[in-house]
């Protein structure tokens, strides 16, 4: 065999080691990516997981306190949580899809159920609030006091932020958008604990038995318009993001 036939078939060889060698590269970037994604939907679950938990024990003391003491405030913020605790729930739903290998078209399926169950909680609490703060307006009566609520509310100003840092945080990891939009919502009811402590407060210290219904009709348009956003991307969810890889 002449030395230019030996020169090819070396350069072969060298070309066919090179590209396994990227092959195998490949794989194993492909492997560590597709591990690093089923730990942070796993870690993104046990946070959605421990949202619900923790707004469920929101919702049954805040109504209940809320209802026996007359505070429209904090029976609207308690059925907001009720919002917290549904898309806790269909976000778990919609992430174990994932994990379990679900295809593509599954998982588009329970995105778009996850974004009109969540919506038409918006609009039902807003359906609540608005007749819970009508109510205390038509009375007229101040509501009682109750420690149990007050002590739901400041404890909720310390867990909200590290449930919405969590859901961010994996949202990100996953460029997961309804984790994030999810981590948003926290938020806003961060915002709501600071809006119903203080109608309590003018309420109880003041005297000013209106506080307690406007706290809570406050809260009215931060919930309507999540509800108008939670239905546009409902709707926007279609046949065709099947074609793309599934987002959250």
């Amino acid at each position: 065999m002449s030395a230019s036939k030996w020169r090819d078939t070396d350069d072969k060889v060298t070309n066919s080691r090179r590209e396994l060698i990227e092959y195998i590269r490949g794989y194993r970037i492909m492997s560590k990516q597709k591990n690093d994604r089923q730990t942070n939907l796993t870690r993104g679950i046990r946070v959605e997981i421990a949202s619900l938990v923790y707004n469920i024990i929101e919702v049954v003391v805040s109504v209940t306190v809320g209802l026996l003491t007359g505070s429209a405030a904090l029976v609207s913020w308690g059925l907001d949580s009720t919002v917290e605790a549904t898309s806790a729930a269909t976000l778990i739903w919609r992430l174990k899809s994932e994990v379990d290998g679900a295809d593509k078209r599954t998982v588009l399926h329970r995105k778009k159920v996850a974004l009109y169950v969540v919506a038409c909680a918006f609009w039902i609490v807003v359906a609540a609030i608005l007749y819970e703060a009508v109510s205390a307006f038509i009375s007229q009566e101040a509501p009682g006091f109750n420690w149990w609520g007050i002590a739901i509310l400041f404890v909720s100003l310390v867990v909200n932020p590290l449930l919405a840092w969590g859901k961010y945080r994996y949202g990100k990891r996953l460029d997961a958008p309804a984790l994030k939009y999810d981590a948003k919502d926290t938020m806003i009811c961060q915002y709501q604990t600071i809006v119903v402590l203080a109608g309590i407060g003018l309420t109880q210290w003041m005297g000013w038995w209106w506080a307690d219904p406007v706290a809570a009709l406050l809260i009215v348009p931060y919930v309507a318009w999540e509800a108008f956003e939670a239905t546009k991307d409902a709707r926007s969810v279609g046949p065709g993001e099947a074609e793309a890889t599934a987002d959250a």
